[in-house]
């Protein structure tokens, strides 16, 4: 799917995750990246200069007024995504903002609300649905009835994370800033609509250590997810039905075994996957589908809501 109508798009932050964004965004011929703010307006230079980016604005009523864009991606600390946001919902571009949405599930119910008020159209970037790996499975997935059991591992290390500059309170709330990129996948890959989470090993937030909870489907699919914190393990997604099992480890990854067979056929990565950022080319695009209103995979902030609730039935916060 491709589009030639142009598309206009403005930036928000000029850290790490902005600059993967730009390199995306200006790989689709349509797009013309206009203006960039950050708090750190030196940083917002250097890309602008970097990218050839007209703007450099020191507000988000400036970005607005001076680029009039169809699209800004909003990539600011978890902590200043509710105000930051919140400027954004007073224009009429579409959003996307990187995930996610909120520090914790009472700050993005608020930031949802907020938006909904303002009618504003809002996506956020859970960018590994968009990996050519999670389309591989989620294509081959669409021809089977089987019932499936998906089993999600997700490792955390919010020790790490104090040491690395995250804030305390985004610490605190570790599963909504980190585990919600893998959790995440239950919510597609299984079928049907999640009718209970139930704990078996419950999260212990005094002492983080293994969590495990089984998660049920309307469908009869069954999900179990494994997470490990202060130790090692990986991250890695697994869907298993009576003819296939497929396999995400790396997650960036795809890998599948047939009934009968004991050897693994791995998939190679498209080769957007290689060159960005994984997942960020094609969720860039179906974003610029989103802003011109044109049909789009992009992840609603109601459908990734959907996915905060989760974490929180996980861990039973």
């Amino acid at each position: 799917m491709t589009t030639k109508e142009k598309c206009i798009v403005a930036i928000i932050g000029a850290g790490y995750t902005a600059r993967e964004h730009i390199r995306a965004f200006q790989d689709i011929p349509s797009v013309k990246i206009a203006g960039i703010t950050s708090r750190t307006r030196a940083r917002a230079e250097t890309l602008a200069a970097e990218f050839n980016i007209p703007f450099v604005c020191d507000s988000v009523d400036e970005l607005y007024t001076r680029t009039k864009s169809n699209l800004v991606v909003v990539t600011v600390p978890e902590l200043a995504a509710n105000s930051v946001s919140r400027a954004c919902f007073e224009y009429p571009w579409t959003i996307l903002m990187e995930k996610p949405a909120g520090y914790n599930l009472a700050d993005a119910e608020d930031i949802k609300a907020a938006a909904q008020a303002k009618k504003s159209r809002v996506y956020v970037a859970l960018n590994r649905r968009f990996y050519s790996s999670t389309q591989t499975v989620t294509s081959d997935l669409k021809n089977s009835n089987e019932p499936r059991y998906i089993k999600v591992q997700d490792q955390e290390d919010p020790l790490q994370a104090l040491a690395s500059g995250q804030p305390a309170l985004v610490v605190q709330n570790w599963m909504y800033a980190n585990s919600i990129h893998i959790i995440d996948y239950f919510r597609f890959l299984g079928r049907g609509k999640i009718v209970n989470v139930k704990p078996v090993v419950a999260w212990n937030p005094s002492k983080p250590g293994v969590v495990v909870s089984r998660i049920d489907y309307d469908s009869g699919d069954i999900g179990l997810y494994e997470g490990i914190w202060n130790a090692p393990g990986p991250w890695a997604v697994s869907v298993t039905s009576s003819s296939r099992r497929w396999e995400l480890r790396p997650l960036e990854q795809a890998s599948y075994q047939n009934r009968g067979e004991r050897k693994l056929q791995t998939i190679e990565p498209h080769v957007w996957d290689q060159t960005f950022k994984p997942g960020f080319r094609m969720q860039a695009e179906h974003a610029v589908y989103a802003a011109l209103g044109k049909p789009s995979l992009s992840t609603s902030i109601e459908d990734a809501y959907e996915t905060m609730k989760l974490v929180r039935d996980i861990f039973q916060q």
